[in-house]
């Protein structure tokens, strides 16, 4: 009975250290110790194969979580590789081919949701982890340069890396237009953007516009 009771204090901390940080069981070691833990505890209740389900869960939902993160990373790294010249680019590209924003997107609610969503993307895919990761970095006397060191995680700086690339978006976008009339409309609009952020909830996206 201790024994049993025991198993399943040893399951819940399992459970919960693998749901809050998945990012520690990413390398083999780790990963094999965890079977070894598991089947161990099993052992304890072979009657009636209860916890074995629950470890088996526990494994399939720690393995996805490590897939989604893995291919989320290997999306960003794609991201992340060097692009030619920009403004080459626009140059060599037809004037009636360069599409400004309001030829996209007119609607300023809309493009507010698009901006959550993407927002909420960026935001779902840090981890407790990410946080500790900082923090134990923090007793660095460089502490600017402390994100640098980390080399596990990079979903903060993704995080980062969007608010710029927004701000840069939102720029670009007005100082393209050359008549004063049209610019003005384009301030216009991305200031109703920022707005229905504003009522959204969506702090991050409206700064970024501002």
């Amino acid at each position: 009975a201790k024994l049993k009771s025991f198993a399943a204090k040893i399951i819940q901390l399992l459970k919960e250290w693998t749901e809050t940080f998945p990012y520690d069981f990413q390398d083999e070691k780790s990963m094999k110790e965890l079977k070894e833990i598991a089947h161990r505890i099993t052992q304890c209740d072979e009657e009636n194969g209860t916890v074995k389900k629950i470890i088996s869960q526990m494994t399939q939902n720690l393995l996805m979580a490590l897939s989604t993160r893995s291919q989320y990373q290997e999306i960003r790294e794609k991201f992340r590789q060097p692009v030619t010249d920009k403004g080459t680019i626009l140059k060599t590209k037809p004037q009636s081919t360069q599409k400004d924003i309001l030829s996209v997107c007119c609607d300023p609610l809309i493009l507010a949701q698009q901006l959550t969503y993407i927002e909420l993307e960026r935001v779902s895919n840090i981890y407790p982890e990410d946080l500790m990761q900082i923090v134990s970095h923090m007793d660095s006397l460089d502490n600017h340069k402390c994100r640098g060191d980390v080399t596990k995680t990079y979903n903060l700086e993704a995080y980062d890396n969007w608010f710029n690339c927004l701000s840069m978006l939102v720029a670009t976008e007005i100082c393209r237009v050359v008549k004063k009339k049209q610019r003005t409309r384009m301030v216009e609009f991305f200031i109703d953007v920022a707005r229905e952020c504003f009522n959204i909830g969506n702090f991050n996206s409206m700064m970024a516009i501002i």
